[in-house]
């Protein structure tokens, strides 16, 4: 596109509806009687004007405000469709048994629910490209008109062609008659400073303006909602979020995921209500209310490194009990109280002769960690072959465990003694002993003793991105006030030829913009027609 050249000799870019200089209409807008597109101030954005090189049709196509919306729905929808099933993080099952979940719960749907990746749907690479894609329109449709906006507000003149006047939204024409433009003029300007209005005069023309600022308010609000989507990116940073559910058995010391914290449970302890502290009488004979639930924890910071093979080196940096609502906290991360069950802890056996009752000895066996051998003081030992900690019967008809929760332990034991050197194999489910077939043993395992422990659920938490997120909403709040609550107004004063030309122009509210150039002519003495001053376009 070529430049163009006005009647006043100014030369404006290519696309430009209205000349930079004096405002008269250019192009096609120089052939219609019709209100001015005051858009932009009538300066050609650059997305109208440049279409050749790769670099131009990207944004192009970024700064369509179609495209934009046309994201943004489909971000939308398939936020929507990603809560129809449960997200993996919810799902009763470890993550690599995910995909058989959804297809037998849900599913040839659940299937391709999985499938396409709406079960991580917040951390899928199609879901992060779209919300890149909304950022990157947001900043390319910001740019492409804002920049030529600013430049067009900075540099405006206060003298203006009779067409710009004539054909804004809100004009009227006045006979000047025997009064002197100097003193009309300086009426106008006392009228419009008393309306706070800033005024500047080129001779026999004003340009009263105030509230540019709010038209700003939309683009810092474009600004608030990148810096919130750059915070909600951050989640997908190693380091800057974290959510994660830890159980830790009273006196084990467990890892915390994704971090160089290690976590220590001292002591897991409930406290019910008695009937007393009730400020009523209340029927407990349904059960106790829990009052509290509380884990002593200390938190552990790994100071090795990590080094393959060798055991972690660990510096405590924290100690607290962790009640409900009442995290531990630490550098940003927090240890709530989120739930506690009670686990199979250790199994004390009898190892006896069948035929005569005689004991050869008990051991104990650690359900979380078994040792692989036991040795009793008559000479015997009891070593573990097998054990399945959540004992099932797999599609084969196999032994095997669902997890290494020890819900449902099995063991395959083999037994040696003095007389029995060879040994004899026997399995031992919860309570129950089944010899090996076809072979009766000498000696058996007894049941004698189980103990419990205390398990608690601790969610933890971390947010670094909370304060880019909240600062994102901050300035977009700002935004928001600015374009709502403020309008920019602009009121031209101009004589020429004996004749007073009346305009003014704002982004919004033009029943306030007319009431106020009423009041500015009534004071300062110009007979407008309330009924016509709202006409705009040139009368032909």
């Amino acid at each position: 596109m070529d430049e163009v050249k006005c009647e006043c000799g100014h030369v404006s870019p290519p696309g430009t509806v209205l000349c930079e200089a004096c405002g008269r209409p250019l192009g096609e807008a120089a052939e219609s009687t019709g209100v001015l597109n005051m858009r932009y101030e009538g300066v050609a954005r650059r997305s109208q004007t440049r279409h050749g090189t790769l670099l131009d049709k990207v944004w192009n196509f970024f700064s369509s405000v179609k495209v934009a919306v046309v994201l943004i729905v489909i971000t939308l929808v398939a936020s929507v469709i990603g809560t129809i099933f449960p997200q993996e993080m919810y799902l009763p099952v470890p993550p690599e048994q995910a995909e058989d979940y959804y297809r037998e719960a849900y599913g040839v749907l659940g299937e391709l629910y999985y499938k396409l990746g709406f079960h991580r749907l917040y951390k899928s690479w199609w879901y992060v490209g779209l919300l890149l894609m909304i950022g990157a329109s947001l900043v390319i449709c910001s740019l492409d008109r804002v920049v030529p906006l600013y430049r067009a507000l900075k540099n405006q003149r206060v003298k203006r062609h009779v067409d710009f006047l004539t054909r804004q939204r809100v004009a009227a024409q006045v006979p000047l008659g025997d009064r002197s433009a100097d003193e009309l003029l300086a009426a106008a300007e006392r009228a419009m400073a008393k309306r706070r209005y800033h005024v500047r005069r080129d001779g026999t023309a004003l340009l009263g303006e105030k509230g540019r600022f709010s038209r700003w308010g939309p683009y810092i609000n474009h600004v608030g909602l990148i810096i919130f989507l750059i915070g909600v990116l951050l989640r997908l940073v190693p380091g800057f979020y974290l959510d994660e559910y830890v159980w830790v058995r009273e006196g084990e010391t467990k890892p915390i995921p994704g971090t160089p914290y290690y976590v220590k449970n001292e002591g897991f302890t409930v406290t019910y209500y008695d009937e007393e502290e009730f400020p009523q009488k209340i029927d407990l004979k349904g059960g106790k209310v829990v009052k509290e639930y509380r884990t002593d924890a200390v938190l552990y910071r790994r100071v090795d490194g990590g080094k393959p093979g060798a055991p972690p080196q660990l510096e405590e940096v924290a100690r607290a009990p962790i009640r409900v609502n009442h995290p531990l906290e630490h550098d940003g991360l927090l240890l709530y109280q989120a739930g506690a069950l009670t686990e199979f802890g250790h199994l004390t056996l009898e190892l006896r002769h069948k035929q005569t009752g005689r004991s050869l000895g008990t051991f104990t066996v650690d359900l979380h960690d078994p040792a692989p051998l036991y040795r009793l003081p008559s000479g015997a030992t009891v070593e573990i072959l097998e054990y399945f900690p959540d004992f099932v019967l797999n599609e084969n008809n196999e032994p095997a465990t669902k997890s290494n929760v020890p819900n449902n332990p099995a063991f395959v034991f083999q037994v040696k003694t003095p007389d029995k050197p060879e040994g004899e194999k026997s399995w031992l489910f919860l309570g129950m002993t089944i010899e090996e077939p076809n072979r009766a043993n000498d000696y058996e395992l007894k049941f004698r003793d189980m103990t419990f422990v205390d398990v608690s659920g601790l969610m933890v938490r971390m947010d670094r991105s909370l304060p880019v997120i909240f600062f994102g909403c901050g300035v977009v709040m700002v935004g928001l006030v600015m374009g709502f609550y403020w309008q920019h107004r602009r009121i031209w004063v101009q004589v020429e030829g004996g004749v007073v030309y009346l305009a003014a122009h704002t982004n919004k509210n033009w029943f306030g913009l007319k009431k106020e150039v009423l009041a500015v002519a009534q004071e300062v003495g110009l007979p407008v027609d309330p009924g016509a001053v709202d006409q705009g376009g040139k009368r032909t």
